[in-house]
């Protein structure tokens, strides 16, 4: 492979097969299946389940054969696990945990690489080398996202840092790996918002750190234009508003890029304690504060890389 994965990933072993499975999977009248696995995981599946916020059902594969064993799992409730010294298993979540994000935070959990075909064909190899994506035409390559939060994180004194890891994570792997344009905004502090004109309803309190809210959360950003704002603690407060720049943000904050970062750039101006994440229909995602621009992650695309 281009990536290097270590001894893990050497041919032969269990990751490359898997890798291979995933991109040449096999089609049942015309349609192709989904598929998942953990390999060589590196902490116990007890510990998995508290670190994953999630339940998961474990059975040992034994001596039925491999790509019979395959044929069970969807990659999203359903998945197979693999591993050069123990014993392979069928492992399977009492919650889907198909999504970009689920991933990273179950190979967190397990120690493992995780490979995926997602039901919508894009194929993801996600380990503490950060997320390969493969689309069909190219490999794109998500690095951890550990160092960025760190600096973000680093440079607002008033923010509560878990808050804005699980924004920037949810920004990262949620919004920017569906395609999914976005401001999200985070205040330090409450009431009342400088600059926002809410042009929908009050939307339900939906959590930043709860992972049955994020499906609605994603489907809901997915159809509004405008700003998602978020209170200290997470939790939503407006979807849809309007970023309403004063005349001295307007006349002190040039244009960047297009009018989402715009409005990003002048409203922050206005709201300095403000952290705003904007996300680029295609991926790339940026954090503004003050007025200015304070990180960019680029999507990462190279074919030395591709497995």
């Amino acid at each position: 492979m281009g990536l290097e994965l270590g001894p893990n990933g050497a041919p032969g072993t269990p990751l490359s097969e898997e890798i291979d499975h995933a991109l040449h999977p096999v089609v049942h009248e015309r349609r192709v299946p989904s598929y998942g696995c953990i390999v060589d995981p590196t902490v116990e599946v007890d510990r998995w389940t508290e670190v994953a916020q999630v339940g998961a059902t474990r059975r040992v594969v034994g001596t039925f054969p491999i790509d019979q064993a395959r044929r069970f799992a969807d990659g999203v409730s359903s998945w197979l696990e693999r591993s050069r010294h123990g014993e392979d298993a069928s492992v399977v979540f009492d919650r889907p945990v198909g999504s970009e994000r689920d991933l990273v935070v179950l190979s967190t959990a397990t120690g493992a690489t995780l490979v995926q075909r997602h039901p919508l064909g894009v194929v993801r190899v996600v380990g503490d080398f950060g997320v390969l994506r493969y689309d069909g035409l190219d490999w794109h390559h998500e690095p951890p996202v550990a160092d960025w939060i760190t600096a973000t994180v680093a440079s607002g004194a008033h923010h509560r840092a878990d808050v804005l890891r699980r924004l920037l994570e949810f920004a990262v792997h949620d919004l920017g790996a569906r395609g999914i344009g976005a401001i999200l905004v985070h205040r330090p502090e409450g009431e009342p918002f400088p600059a926002v004109q809410p042009r929908l309803p009050v939307p339900p309190p939906l959590q930043i750190d709860r992972p049955a809210d994020l499906a609605p959360l994603i489907h809901a950003i997915s159809q509004v234009d405008g700003a998602t704002v978020f209170d200290s603690a997470g939790t939503l407060r407006q979807l849809g508003a309007r970023l309403v720049p004063s005349p001295e943000a307007e006349s002190e904050v040039d244009g960047f890029r297009g009018m989402r970062h715009t409005a990003a750039r002048r409203y922050s101006y206005d709201d300095p304690e403000a952290t705003l994440i904007v996300v680029s229909e295609d991926g790339p995602v940026t954090v503004v504060r003050a007025g200015r621009r304070i990180g960019r992650r680029e999507r990462d695309t190279d074919e030395d890389r591709t497995p």
